[in-house]
C-alpha cells in the first residue's frame, strides 16, 4: 500500500475494521477510530487544575476517551512543567534509542509521554508499524495490544504549529485526527514530508542506526507499509523527569 503525504502516520483501526476504514490506516497515532467523546460515566480525574497554575507551567486536558486503556492506568497530572528538555531512553529488543524530549514545544505531549513510560505502560509492547516510502519512513509504537487501536484511555489536544517539520530523528505523535492524541508515536529514520498536522516533542539523539537497521529488514508483508519483518519490541521506556 502507497503511503502519501496526505494520508500521514495514524493509529491503525482494529484488523476487523481494516476493510472499511481505509482512510484511518495510514495516520500515526494509537487510538485508531475510536471516538474521543467523554462518557458521562467515565471519571475525569486528571484533565483539569483546581490550583493556580504554577510559572513555568501549563495546564492539560486529558479527556477520557470511549475506548478503554490498552492497560489500566491513572491519567496524567494535570498541570505540566513547559520549560527545559528531559532525556529519555528508549530499549528496543534492536538496540537503544536516546530521546531528548522538548517541553517548551510540547509541553502535555511530554508530560502525557513521561507519565506512560514511569507507569510501565510501554513496556514488553511492539513497534506495529513500518513504513518506507519516498515521503514516510517511520518506525510507529505505543500500542499494547499490537493492533493499531490500543492507546491509554484518554486524548489531549495537538501542539503543533504550521512550520512544523519531519526530518530524520524526529519523535512525533501518531493520531486519528485532530486532537486525538493518546499513547502511540512514530521515530522518524530517514526525512519525511508530512502536514504539519503531527506534535513533534522529541528530537532522537543517539540511535537512529538502530532504527534504520530495522527498516534495511523491511516489512513482513514486502510492501512499503507493514509489520516489521523481525517483530520489535519496547522493552522499557525511561525518562529522566
Amino acid at each position: 500500500m502507497r503511503v502519501h503525504p496526505s494520508h500521514p502516520p495514524r493509529t491503525f483501526a482494529p484488523i476487523r475494521l481494516l476493510a472499511g476504514l481505509t482512510l484511518c490506516v495510514v495516520m500515526l497515532l494509537g487510538t485508531g477510530c475510536a471516538s474521543t467523546s467523554t462518557p458521562a460515566a467515565m471519571s475525569t480525574r486528571g484533565t483539569t487544575s483546581a490550583q493556580p497554575v504554577p510559572a513555568g507551567s501549563v495546564e492539560c486536558s486529558y479527556v477520557p476517551s470511549a475506548r478503554a486503556a490498552a492497560r489500566p492506568l491513572d491519567p496524567p497530572p494535570a498541570v505540566e512543567p513547559a520549560t527545559g528538555t528531559v532525556p529519555a531512553t528508549m530499549e528496543l529488543s534492536e538496540g537503544t534509542v536516546q530521546i531528548e524530549l522538548d517541553r517548551e514545544t510540547a509541553p502535555c505531549t511530554v508530560g502525557s509521554f513521561a507519565h506512560l513510560s514511569q507507569a510501565g505502560f510501554y513496556n514488553d509492547t511492539p513497534c506495529h508499524r513500518l513504513t518506507s516510502s519516498p515521503t514516510l519512513s517511520v518506525l510507529q509504537c505505543g500500542d499494547p495490544s499490537g493492533t493499531g487501536g490500543g492507546g491509554p484511555g484518554y486524548s489531549y489536544a495537538d501542539e503543533t504549529n504550521p512550520g512544523m517539520l519531519y526530518p530524520a530523528g524526529t519523535l512525533a505523535m501518531a493520531n486519528a485526527g485532530p486532537d486525538t492524541n493518546g499513547s502511540q508515536f512514530f521515530l522518524v529514520y530517514a526525512d519525511s514530508m508530512l502536514p504539519p498536522n503531527y506534535t513533534v516533542f522529541g528530537t532522537i539523539t543517539q540511535g537512529l542506526d538502530v532504527l534504520q537497521g530495522i527498516a534495511a529488514k523491511g516489512t513482513s508483508n514486502g510492501r512499503a507499509d507493514g509489520a516489521p519483518a523481525d517483530p520489535v519490541t519496547i522493552t522499557a521506556v525511561t525518562v529522566d523527569s
